[in-house]
Formats: C-alpha cells, structure tokens, sequence
C-alpha cells in the first residue's frame, strides 16, 4: 500500500469517526473469512461502519475526534465498528455477532468522548432505539393527560353509583 492509499483510508476512516455516535472495537482473531463476510453483511443493514484497518493508521484517524481516548488500545488485529445513525447500533451488532462467535472479542468501548470498559458493552447496547426514546418520551409525556382524565371522568362515575346505591336502598326498603 502506497502512502496515497493509506492518505485515503486515513480521512475516510476520520470523516467517519468525526460523524460517528459511538465506536467499538473487537478481536476478530480465529474469525473465517465467511464469518466476517457475515459480520459485514450485518453491519451494513444495521447501519454501521465496520473496517478492518492497520493500527497505526487508525491512530491517526481518530485523532482530533471523540474516539481519540481509543489511541493506546488499538494493538492487535482489530475490527472497528462505527454507529452512524444511533449510539447502541456498534454495541447492538458486536454483542449479538460475538453470541454465536465466541472468537469475536471486545476489546474496547467508546461513547461520548470516553472510553468505557468492554464490560460496557451490554449497558451500551441495551439503549434505545430513536423510535423507542421517542415512544418512551410520548408515554411519560402521555400519562398526566391519562390521569387527569380518569380522575375527571371519576367524580361524575362516582355520583351515579352513589345515586344508584340509594336508590337501590330506598327500593330495598320499600
């Protein structure tokens, strides 16, 4: 590889990275060819970055970015996996993936700026979905208006079953 094709795999790699909402990277040392064909494969419907770059040129794409925490963990054959379109979509498809491949490792973790554990990775993945946040967002914003209805509705139920009991009362007595 010349130095023009490493230039371009560098602002590649950055221009993703700049844009990227969270980054994980994993071993994939033991992986066949198949099984990281598959990995891509997946990766590609989910909306996620996922490459396979030399270390060193890694380094230098990720500096000046919220993943340059990453820089003293990229040693060894990593895959770096990008969420382009949501936080937990990397963490999503890396946890799954590394379910039925075992040799799939996390190594590291990075949201926000921060690097976090690869024990993070479960916590990272279990966010929700844009449409999940908003219909989460609707439901507590929904509950009051639900409450306050049923609390109206309430006092005019609870007269006529007061006006039935006395009525019912009253027929009893007679």
């Amino acid at each position: 590889m010349n130095l023009d094709d490493k230039k371009v795999i560098v602002s590649e790699l950055a221009a993703v990275a700049a844009s990227a909402h969270s980054a994980v990277a994993a071993e994939y040392r033991g992986l066949t060819v198949g099984q990281m064909t598959e990995l891509r494969k997946q990766a590609r419907s989910s909306g996620v970055y996922l490459r396979v770059v030399k270390n060193s040129l890694a380094r230098r794409a990720v500096e000046g970015t919220d993943f340059e925490c990453m820089q003293q963990g990229l040693v060894g054959p990593l895959v770096l996996a990008f969420s382009k379109e949501e936080p937990g979509s990397a963490a999503r498809l890396v946890k799954s993936f590394a379910k039925t491949h075992d040799k799939l490792q996390v190594k590291l973790v990075s949201f926000g700026g921060q690097m976090l554990g690869a024990g993070d990775l479960d916590r990272l993945a279990s966010m929700p979905t844009r449409d999940e946040a908003i219909s989460l967002l609707m439901a507590v914003m929904k509950a009051p208006l639900d409450k306050f209805a049923r609390t109206v509705n309430e006092v005019p139920g609870k007269l006529v079953r007061t006006v039935a009991a006395i009525r019912d009362q009253k027929q009893a007595a007679a």
